[in-house]
């Protein structure tokens, strides 16, 4: 049988600790791979809703606030992670345009209501009134 940990404090010290190792970088650099992965990703499902949501008013509301929620959280980090490295403020400009630019093109997506709801896969979702 394998010996117990002393106290389950030092099982945790141990876990996250990593005695001898710096892994500080290239955490944060997986991070920021994963965060900007995940902008992309939400960044175009907000900007093109899928199309199985075009009958679905009350469903699309919910994948609204989850994919808004996934996409502000990734912005927040990625500007937590670049906090005083070079190139933070071209960093913040670019994550807050990226943001307004999201916020736009879901205020031109979302319908008024549930009678403007209207299939995404049709070309009329594309003109501008």
């Amino acid at each position: 049988m394998a010996n117990a940990p002393e106290s389950p404090m030092k099982l945790i010290k141990v876990f996250f600790n990593h005695y001898g190792h710096d892994f500080t970088i290239e955490v944060r650099n997986v991070l920021l791979v994963v965060a900007t992965l995940i902008i992309a990703i939400t960044f175009q499902a907000g900007v093109r809703p899928p199309a199985i949501y075009a009958s679905q008013y009350g469903l699309f509301n919910v994948f609204l606030v989850c994919n808004t929620l996934a996409l502000s959280s990734s912005i927040y980090l990625i500007i937590s992670l670049n906090q005083g490295f070079p190139f933070f403020l071209k960093v913040m400009v670019a994550t807050v345009s990226m943001a307004v630019t999201y916020s736009s093109a879901v205020f031109a997506v979302t319908p008024n209501s549930p009678e403007q709801f209207q299939d995404w896969s049709s070309p009329a979702w594309c003109r501008v009134y």
